[in-house]
């Protein structure tokens, strides 16, 4: 008995996962606010009825996919705020890392960019639950730098929500360039670069 149910907790653990893919997938020309289930279920072959086994809603299964991406990104922005070395070469490693991620998740990033301010409220909410946990555990990360002494929480939060905002914006614009010309993408990377180092800039220059 316990065999077969682990087999059916496989395969609905699998039909969940094809319809994440598969919205994700159609979400590369359409809004969330846009997608219908039918159109969800169609695509991976099951019946429209099956959807409700696995989520409440369209904003339900839009939920997870904000989940699901941004749990793709938080490694990236978790290496570029631990990683060693001076603000200039975390800099470099840092657009190196947003550049690379963007090429393994274009989907995850071009979904994040168009419901961050979408018509689907729970979603936009989810987006903005997330992007504020990896602030907070980005300030975690920046009270360890010798450049943080003396800073309060509050204004650490607040570098911590500019450089999460502006390596999402950056990524946000290494898609848009990515099917565009090498100079295209290099210029991408000299701008993310210059805005990264005026942060820093600022960074020294803040009186807590």
């Amino acid at each position: 008995m316990s065999h077969t149910l682990g087999i059916r907790q496989a395969q609905k653990q699998k039909t969940r996962q094809a319809l994440l893919d598969a919205a994700l997938g159609l979400l590369e020309e359409q809004s969330l606010s846009s997608l219908g289930l039918r159109e969800v279920t169609r695509a991976v072959g099951v019946a429209p009825t099956a959807f409700y086994r696995h989520f409440r809603s369209t904003a339900d299964l839009g939920v997870e996919l904000v989940q699901e991406a941004l749990g793709s990104l938080h490694p990236m922005i978790e290496s570029t705020v631990t990683a060693d070395g001076d603000s200039d070469e975390r800099i470099v490693r840092t657009v190196e890392l947003i550049a690379r991620h963007v090429d393994a998740y274009p989907a995850h990033v071009r979904f994040i960019a168009r419901e961050r301010h979408g018509g689907v409220q729970p979603v936009r909410e989810e987006i903005r639950r997330q992007l504020a946990r990896f602030a907070e555990e980005v300030t975690v990360a920046l009270a360890g730098h010798p450049e943080s002494e003396g800073w309060s929480q509050d204004d650490l939060l607040m570098l911590a929500g500019l450089y999460v905002d502006q390596m999402l914006a950056s990524a946000c614009q290494f898609l848009e360039a990515r099917e565009g010309a090498a100079e295209e993408r290099d210029q991408v990377a000299r701008m993310a670069a210059q805005r990264l180092r005026l942060i820093s800039i600022g960074r020294h220059h803040w009186k807590s």
